[in-house]
């Protein structure tokens, strides 16, 4: 079986994919994950996550690269990860009350083969109306950062969801379903594959 590589330092993405059982290589993808002018957000998370596949399989041939990249879009604005705490409370505060959507452009490509897979998921999520000292104390606990709409869901931000429609994992980082469909198109199936191997890390930064 090829190796599999996942070409993103996030470390829920890796917790999803090792939690799966999959035997894989964190080989990080360093590229400009700017989004173009006038370009659409589900566009622009493809097209990222496309190029960080591209990335990553271009020094692992003979692999199988997984990649994704997420945005958090409300009331038109794209949400990216904040660049600090001023801005990680402007997207809390614009969230605050109202439904967004979570979208995530996902990429498996054949690096020996350039045969690629790309698609997207798309989830809404609710959040309850916020006051001020709810998203001071939530900043001040450094969970924002690194995270596209400045939350993890998965963590204490939990609990400012109130409703969510589509995936669940899709808005941690990897929509797994999805991405199971897209990994049996290129031939693995993730029921099938080395289960319980530990995760070899190349990363050797801060994830």
């Amino acid at each position: 079986m090829k190796k599999v590589i996942l070409a993103s330092a996030s470390p829920r993405r890796a917790t999803l994919l090792y939690n799966l059982g999959l035997n894989f290589t964190i080989v990080p993808a360093a590229i400009d994950e700017s989004i173009l002018p006038h370009e659409k957000p589900v566009d622009a998370v493809m097209r990222i996550a496309a190029a960080k596949a591209e990335a990553a399989g271009s020094k692992n041939p003979d692999a199988i690269v997984i990649a994704a990249d997420t945005v958090v879009v409300c009331k038109g604005q794209i949400l990216g990860k904040p660049v600090d705490d001023r801005e990680a409370f402007m997207m809390l505060s614009t969230l605050s009350g109202d439904v967004h959507e979570v979208i995530t452009g996902l990429c498996v490509l054949d690096s020996t083969s350039g045969m690629r897979d790309i698609d997207f998921e798309k989830t809404l999520v609710r959040f309850r109306e916020l006051d001020k000292e709810e998203i001071e104390a939530y900043i001040a606990s450094g969970e924002p950062q690194d995270k596209a709409g400045a939350y993890g869901i998965q963590g204490r931000a939990a609990i400012f969801v109130a409703g969510l429609e589509g995936c669940y994992y899709n808005v941690v980082g990897l929509p797994l379903s999805r991405l199971y469909m897209m990994l049996k198109r290129q031939g693995l199936c993730l029921l099938e594959s080395g289960i319980g191997e530990r995760i070899q890390n190349r990363h050797q930064g801060p994830a």
